[in-house]
């Protein structure tokens, strides 16, 4: 009876975890980006710009994720129906890559609003992969 209170809390602290990372990706979007983009070179502005939307796709992958697991806790959604691609983390292309664009300098709230944002994308991508050895969340 211990797993799966242990495991429904574990998803209940990392879905606070992305939703408040996902507030400061939106409260630097909407209040500092611009000020920062504006000490960049053209170069800069669109490195930036690209990476910023790299943030928002983890971001969106991320909770999409979380809100899916949290289905199946409630039971509105079943394991097996959790396991359809469509409900799967997607975006490893995009997400798993911390290449910049460019080798142009980024400014330090985004870069470490990309660091932190790949490491919770990463987390998530292996309890995604669970799925893959047919080891279950338990809920």
């Amino acid at each position: 009876m211990t797993a799966p209170i242990q495991t429904v809390t574990y998803f209940d602290r990392t879905f606070d975890e992305a939703l408040a990372l996902t507030r400061e990706a939106r409260d630097y979007l909407a209040y500092q980006e611009k000020a920062d983009l504006s000490e960049l070179s053209p170069v800069g502005r669109m490195a930036a710009a690209c990476e910023s939307m790299r943030l928002t796709a983890r971001m969106t992958q991320v909770v999409a994720w979380l809100l899916v697991q949290k289905a199946v806790h409630a039971g509105d959604l079943t394991r097996e129906e959790a396991t359809q691609p469509k409900y799967r983390l997607a975006g490893q292309e995009i997400c798993d890559d911390v290449e910049p664009l460019a080798a142009e300098p980024l400014p330090d709230r985004l870069i470490e609003l990309l660091t932190r944002s790949h490491q919770m994308y990463r987390r998530v991508a292996r309890l995604d992969a669970m799925f893959d050895g047919h080891q279950a969340f338990t809920g």
